[in-house]
């Protein structure tokens, strides 16, 4: 999100060509250089994580410079270092304000032991089709809803006869 601000705030002032307009495209390349860096999401320790569009290309690119990209406190460290020049400008404060935040995020991340691991395509294994079933099903298809089964199976199990005589 804060390379959204500072592209936009780099936009705004590149465009009306605001005194120190340099910076603005300082911020430009800056957030564009953000965005590349940020758009391949981490896997997760726990659970599982959901690939972005297109993020196995990013994917690549980010692996290739190992733990420069990799390690949170040198990712941490590079949005401090990005956002310093773009604070020079009112239009881009809004994005150096975004990355100083991001970069303190990093920094605990760091301090918490976590690192960026990218999301590994899973190799699925297909076991064969008679070890799986267990117990085939003994009713031909359709089958009733599985609560209904289970109301059939409770009836037999506890089927009486009528324990009422009937006048005939």
């Amino acid at each position: 999100m804060s390379h959204l601000v500072l592209v936009t705030g780099g936009i705004v002032a590149v465009s009306a060509q605001f005194q120190g307009w340099k910076f603005a495209a300082y911020a430009i390349a800056a957030g564009v250089f953000v965005c590349l860096l940020e758009y391949p999401r981490g896997k997760r320790k726990k659970g599982s994580t959901m690939e972005r569009c297109g993020q196995k290309y990013l994917t690549v690119v980010v692996k290739v410079f190992g733990p420069l990209t990799r390690n949170y406190y040198i990712r941490a460290i590079l949005h401090a270092g990005l956002a310093v020049p773009a604070g020079f400008l009112l239009s881009t404060i809004l994005g150096t304000v975004c990355l100083a935040i991001a970069s303190g995020i990093y920094l605990l991340a760091a301090i918490r032991g976590e690192e960026w691991h990218p999301i590994e395509p899973k190799q699925w294994e297909r076991q064969e089709v008679g070890t799986t079933i267990k117990n085939p099903p003994t009713n031909p298809p359709p089958r009733p809803p599985a609560e209904a089964r289970r109301k059939q199976a409770d009836e037999e199990a506890g089927a009486q006869g009528n324990v009422y005589p009937t006048a005939q």
